[in-house]
């Protein structure tokens, strides 16, 4: 027996070890992927990211008219929570703005407990969705809409930050070009920094520099501390303090509705844009869930809803954060930084966190979008789409409107694309006996008109016609109430009309539904 041969006992025991599907990891290897790939970088990026996080947190809290204690409990443990239980690495969730205006009048008419149970039931709804696969329905998000989502929340995050850039509500208005200066100094820090290493992130440098110097020269400018008080102890579970009653069903369940979704609709747009950024994917339904799940828990902690945040998630990118280390770092440092440094942490003046905002407003901006070369060559209902995306949001401040209004308004503009596209050619046979039409096209309720008017009815001369679908997909009642009619349109002029080539699906369609609905046209 030559060596490496096998016996026949050996081979016949030999185990089949079958092949690993290409999407599936190994548990080790997953973990390593998702927590372990360059710590430092990820710990650091958590930093700046939990630092940008607290004047966000409280004034969203502002805008929902809540303690700030509220937003900032909601924003850690959000970002604790979501980095177990999210869909994707590297997304930091917390607190939004979006959010914050959905229940300003809920806690304007029935106060905090109705927002601690709207949040909680917001929860449920979101695990509901992800178990129903709401995360497959990115796919019908069009491009030029996810482009318009980014510009608006680029220029919604730049306008947050005018009224600290301009102290429009600072009574010291001699602060204002010391202000400016600061402002400038932290950009120049944020992109000049980069050049000389990389090690630290240049947002984390910009904070450190510009918060030192106003410390050290005793500089009188807006600080943390001014946007409101941070709270010096950690939440405790307690049920929210409402009665248990179908008319506090009634109440918050409009609320939780819209809460669910316009979370789910931001967390998964801002899931897909990171996929973008990192060429990696991203389980939407695992998102869906764990946004859920996160709220839930954070509805007992008495945390407002909150859900993924753009800006928050380019800042992490872009200092390096790429793993579940760093949303976690994120929420876990933001908890030290209002408890055990939140003395110090008040004395960061606003001017180096707006620095980092305008950087975040820059860069997440799609440029090449609106240079004037791209704009002569992309269609112009793909313009107007994304104008009309950008331009609700930037009105309403809210982008689930502005995404919403761009999904219909594209799909109005395929719709009509689409409805041009039947197309009716016709052959006598070599006899003179009968006429072959052949339909093809997508036939549904918008093509209908132009099907039944693609038929030279008064130029038959034949006595038979036969009209063969065989090209063609049928989609509704529509599309067979038209078909219909184009039979009976010939048979007002003696013309006996035969109807080939009908697929399974059409075919039952039909004979369901013909004869029993009227035709229209």
């Amino acid at each position: 027996m030559t060596q490496g041969s096998e016996t026949p006992v050996r081979a016949r025991h030999r185990r089949f070890i079958p092949a690993r599907p290409s999407g599936q990891r190994p548990a080790l290897q997953r973990l390593r992927d998702e927590w372990l790939v360059n710590p430092s970088a990820n710990l650091l990026s958590g930093l700046v990211v939990a630092l940008a996080l607290i004047p966000e947190a409280i004034s969203f809290s502002i805008i929902a008219g809540v303690d700030p204690r509220v937003g900032l409990y909601a924003s850690f443990s959000i970002a604790i929570i979501i980095a177990f239980s999210g869909g994707r690495p590297g997304m930091i969730s917390a607190a939004t703005g979006a959010m914050a205006l959905v229940i300003v009048p809920l806690v304007e008419q029935h106060g905090l407990g109705h927002l601690f149970a709207a949040t909680i039931l917001a929860g449920v709804i979101q695990v509901g969705l992800g178990r129903l696969g709401v995360g497959s329905l990115m796919r019908f998000v069009p491009r030029t809409v996810m482009v318009g989502f980014v510009n608006a929340l680029a220029i919604l995050i730049f306008l947050a930050q005018v009224p600290h850039i301009l102290l429009s509500d600072h009574t010291d208005k001699g602060a204002l070009g010391l202000n400016l200066a600061f402002i400038a100094a932290g950009l120049a820090i944020i992109y000049g920094f980069p050049k000389v290493t990389t090690v630290v992130p240049s947002p984390l440098v910009a904070i450190v520099v510009l918060a030192g110097a106003a410390m050290a020269f005793d500089l009188h400018l807006p600080t943390v501390g001014d946007m409101g008080a941070l709270p010096d102890s950690l939440p405790g579970l307690s049920l929210p303090d409402i009665p248990w009653t179908l008319e506090t069903l009634r109440v918050i369940l409009p609320f939780s509705i819209t809460l669910a979704f316009v979370g789910l609709l931001e967390s998964l747009l801002t899931a897909q844009l990171l996929d973008d950024l990192t060429d990696t994917g991203s389980d939407k339904n695992v998102e869906s869930r764990g946004q859920g799940v996160a709220n839930i828990a954070t509805g007992f902690l008495g945390g407002m809803a909150g859900c993924a945040m753009i800006g928050q998630s380019i800042i992490n990118h872009r200092s390096g954060g790429r793993t579940r280390l760093s949303t976690l770092a994120s929420g876990v440092f933001l908890l030290v930084l209002i408890l055990a440094l939140g003395d110090l942490v008040a004395r960061i003046p606003m001017a180096a966190l707006v620095a980092v905002m305008v950087m975040v407003s820059v860069s997440t901006f799609d440029w090449a979008s609106i240079h004037p070369r791209n704009l002569r060559i992309m269609p112009r209902t793909e313009t107007a789409v994304m104008a009309s995306t950008v331009g609700i949001v930037i009105l309403t401040h809210n982008l689930a409107y502005g995404v919403g209004c761009g999904v219909i308004l594209s799909a109005v503009f395929f719709v009509r694309n689409v409805s041009h596209l039947v197309q009716v050619t016709s052959v006598v046979d070599p006899d003179n006996v009968e006429r072959l039409y052949a339909v093809s096209g997508q036939l549904f309720f918008a093509s209908t008109n132009d099907l039944v008017h693609a038929f030279d009815y008064d130029a038959v001369k034949v006595k038979r016609v036969e009209i063969d679908v065989s090209e063609a997909r049928i989609w509704d009642t529509s599309a067979v109430v038209a078909i219909d009619a184009v039979v009976a349109r010939f048979a007002q002029r003696g013309i006996e009309a035969e109807l080939v080539g009908l697929n399974r699906h059409a075919a039952r369609l039909h004979s369901n539904t013909t004869d029993s609905l009227t035709p229209s046209h």
